[in-house]
């Protein structure tokens, strides 16, 4: 386990900030051997009663996650999607432009995480910020389709933008996959 790890949790914003860039740095791109060492913290800091934390710890698994060969994940995600209703908003909100990332470990968790978006969109309609969560929500399929070029992403992607009924949003959804 990194040295730097317990810092995630730390009160002193500073030690949480410089802590947070080493973890992202570290697992932003390749599988890190102590993952499974911290997954169940990380997993059980979802919850944490700070908001920070709960954002530092559904990204830091996000990007465990996009190396989660076993498929760990799929049992966890519905309490990362739970933090994207969060009721800080900017702690919802880095939490779901993260879920993209869990894709990115294979054809299972995938499927999984497409099928989750696709839920999490069509039940934000009556959402007080649900433009935003349904354009994230888009903006993070692209990502995900340019990371692993699966044409099933796209035809999500776009499924999702015809359920848009403002025409205003379905133009600004669709700009994604311009």
């Amino acid at each position: 386990m990194p040295a730097w790890f317990a810092d995630l949790w730390s009160a002193d914003r500073a030690r949480q900030n410089a802590a947070y860039e080493s973890a992202m740095t570290a697992s932003r791109d390749t599988a890190v051997p102590w993952a499974y060492d911290v997954w169940d913290e990380v997993v059980g800091r979802l919850r944490d009663p700070d908001n920070h934390s709960r954002a530092i710890a559904a990204q830091l698994l996000c990007n465990l996650a996009a190396h989660d060969t076993a498929g760990r994940v799929v049992a966890d995600l519905d309490a990362l999607i739970e933090v994207t209703r969060d009721k800080r908003f900017v702690t919802a909100r880095h939490s779901l432009m993260a879920l993209w990332r869990i894709g990115l470990a294979g054809d299972g968790q995938r499927r999984t995480v497409v099928a989750a978006l696709d839920r999490r969109y069509r039940g934000s309609f009556e959402e007080k910020n649900g433009t935003l969560i349904r354009n994230d929500i888009v903006e993070s399929l692209r990502k995900l389709h340019d990371s692993v070029a699966d044409p099933q992403i796209e035809a999500a992607a776009r499924a999702l933008i015809e359920a848009e009924p403002d025409q205003k949003y379905r133009r600004k959804y669709a700009a994604h996959w311009r």
